[in-house]
């Protein structure tokens, strides 16, 4: 376990002065690039210093992790190989309370990619103003590759191993790319056996009949959906007659288009892994989400055209919603982007370069540490429900997620006017003002 070390980063990125490295003479672990998904995390951290005041000072809180940790995660696979695997748990911030975050099973997977969505969950839950600090995990595998037997060794191995850092009080892991209520049912499980006591709210997004939440499935899509339609409003945006494009068409995707068409919106674009579909009358979702979940992907929709890849980010509309992975919307996709919204309902889609061009071009973003808070925000609902041992119906979960998805909507809206920022740097002002504050109330020790 690596614990405190110094995240130096690349002169495009330099800490202030007060976080020097001359200051720090700690190991550095990690050297983003200006386009890695930390070096986007640290720019993005960047932006708000001159509207941090005397707080500055404890800026490195946000630009160092608290705990990162490696973990070796081996299991017997069905032929009887013995198959290792890596894994990690990032505890970015814990100073506004435990940390919370999901876990990814991906081939792709990093360290460097776990710090920064890890350091995406602290400000998203400050901007949101959650009882939580920022984490997150994930193993470098493809889930799809393994066998349901194997999947559940890999899970619960990966639950041993990072015991140490996780508990209801410390950490809460939550589903995220390639995880699901039955991977959390075993995290909590595992946990659970080894303290040697029922724990459910070791993890937020289990099966309800565990102490999950009902609303929790759909609540990063519904919560996409209530933001765009207050950014909507503002912009005098017509949502009945709204075009919409959306890359991934997961879950969070999926339920976000389920959300706009409901609303009267068209979708008239949609990509996945496999490919992509178009249709400028618009495409039925309900059909279209069938179609997902088959080999092929959205490519398997009759009655739509086919597009190629690069051809999607050039789709004439008049929202984009970017909902797989970080890092999608590029500098060059965003010189040829027709829309005039731009809604992050994935963790860190648009590069830095991209988002100062999509600026320039006078095109709206909706930060993600904002616009795919839904999710969260119901882990939250499920992490005090299980306390309690009450839990809510589901109008009045989706009650309580829009009020406070609203609400905090309409605080980075006006700080966006107050400061004449982007909406990001406003969300950021928020969320790192919460952090620095509560790092500062409660001091240094020893």
């Amino acid at each position: 376990m690596r614990v405190g070390g110094s995240l130096r980063s690349t002169p495009t990125h330099r800490c202030p002065p007060t976080m020097s490295d001359a200051a720090n003479p700690t190991l550095s672990y990690i050297t983003p690039t200006a386009t890695s998904p930390w070096g986007t995390y640290l720019a993005q951290v960047e932006a708000v210093l001159p509207y941090l005041g005397p707080l500055s000072r404890w800026i490195g809180t946000l630009t160092r992790p608290k705990r990162a940790l490696i973990v070796d995660v081996p299991i017997e696979m069905d032929d009887g190989r013995i198959a290792h695997y890596e894994g990690y748990r990032v505890q970015h911030s814990l100073s506004r309370g435990p940390g919370k975050g999901g876990v990814r099973f991906h081939p792709d997977v990093t360290l460097e990619e776990v710090m920064a969505l890890a350091g995406w969950m602290t400000i998203k839950n400050a901007a949101v103003n959650l009882p939580f600090g920022g984490a997150k995990g994930g193993v470098r595998v493809d889930p799809k590759a393994l066998s349901r037997k194997e999947l559940e060794r890999l899970t619960r191995r990966y639950t041993s191993e990072i015991g140490l850092l996780i508990g209801p009080q410390r950490d809460i892991p939550a589903p995220d790319v390639n995880t699901d209520a039955q991977i959390m049912a075993w995290m909590m499980d595992t946990y659970s056996a080894n303290v040697g006591a029922t724990t459910t709210g070791v993890v937020t997004g289990k099966p309800v009949m565990l102490g999950g939440s009902l609303g929790r499935v759909k609540a990063t899509g519904r919560g996409v959906y209530f933001v765009g339609r207050e950014l909507a409003k503002r912009l005098d945006l017509d949502l009945t007659k709204a075009r919409v494009a959306l890359q991934g068409f997961g879950n969070v995707g999926s339920v976000t288009a389920e959300m706009f068409a409901a609303a009267g919106a068209k979708i008239v674009a949609v990509q996945d892994q496999y490919g992509a579909v178009y249709h400028p009358a618009g495409l039925d979702v309900a059909r279209l989400a069938a179609v997902a979940k088959q080999p092929g992907g959205v490519t398997g929709y009759q009655g739509g055209e086919p597009l190629a890849p690069d051809e999607f980010w050039t789709i004439d509309c008049d929202i984009l919603i970017p909902a797989a992975l970080e890092g999608q919307l590029t500098a060059a996709r965003a010189r040829g982007i027709k829309a005039r919204v731009v809604i992050e309902a994935a963790n860190g889609p648009t590069t830095p370069e991209a988002d100062l061009i999509l600026r320039d071009r006078g095109i709206v973003v909706l930060p993600d540490v904002i616009a795919n808070a839904g999710g969260v925000t119901v882990s939250y609902f499920e992490w005090v429900q299980d306390f309690s041992s009450f839990f809510w119906t589901e109008d009045e979960i989706n009650q309580r997620l829009d009020q406070i998805m609203t609400g905090a909507f309409v605080q980075v809206w006006d700080a966006h006017l107050l400061h004449r920022v982007s909406l990001r740097t406003a969300a950021f002002i928020i969320g790192c003002t919460r952090v620095l504050q509560a790092r500062a109330e409660r001091g240094l020790y020893p």
